[in-house]
């Protein structure tokens, strides 16, 4: 996203970069600061979180595949960055997201060229039946028919029935897909370390582990 972004010409400025000073009622004038000890990673740091944000807001999972020409004249969202522009997301909202099915669309974006072909990228769809048929046969339905979404996406239902199509279409013809997403994000979020710490409450566990003498 921060790439699509700077692409378009779009500056995305750290919000400890600069302050705003009212300079009329309602009208504010934009001031840098000069931080001179602000290391580059934590610059970066800061301005992915508002691409990060920027995500969260407008992106949406597309239902099929994402297509250049089809989405060529979709609306644009607007989204208003911390220093005051006001900013028109179009088809890249889409596209970012269907990255996570298609990783390959990563190279159309300015910047990232190269990253598909740098490192060995799957789809998610790829992962999710790649961990299902590492283990062993007898449970794989069970896998299959248990997959759970988690993350604080606003966009988690689209992904989840775009995950639980992707996935039917490429997993055994026997298989009964079912994805699940928490309505609640906060849940979605820890979800991991909720499940952990309820099987760690269970008095059968106690039997399950290894010491560290063991």
């Amino acid at each position: 996203m921060m790439k699509s972004l700077e692409s378009k010409g779009i500056v995305i400025r750290p919000r400890y970069s600069f302050k705003k000073k009212e300079i009329s009622p309602g009208e504010y004038k934009i001031v840098d600061l000069d931080l001179p000890n602000t290391t580059e990673s934590y610059r970066l740091y800061c301005m992915r979180a508002i691409a990060s944000d920027v995500k969260e807001s407008v992106c949406r999972v597309p239902d099929t595949a994402f297509d250049e020409v089809a989405y060529a004249n979709v609306p644009t969202t607007s989204y208003e960055l911390p220093d005051g522009q006001t900013i028109e997301v179009g088809a890249d909202r889409f596209k970012v997201p269907d990255i996570l099915f298609n990783p390959s669309l990563s190279q159309t974006i300015p910047g990232i060229d190269g990253f598909a072909d740098s490192i060995p990228v799957r789809g998610l769809q790829r992962m999710v039946i790649d961990s299902v048929n590492k283990c062993d046969v007898d449970i794989r339905k069970e896998l299959f028919s248990n997959i759970l979404l988690s993350g604080g996406s606003s966009s988690i239902l689209q992904l989840k029935e775009r995950l639980e199509k992707e996935v039917l279409e490429e997993s055994p013809q026997a298989a009964r897909v079912k994805v699940m997403a928490s309505g609640n994000s906060v849940e979605r979020r820890f979800s991991v370390w909720i499940g952990g710490s309820i099987l760690a409450s269970l008095g059968s566990f106690q039997q399950m582990w290894f010491s560290k003498a063991e």
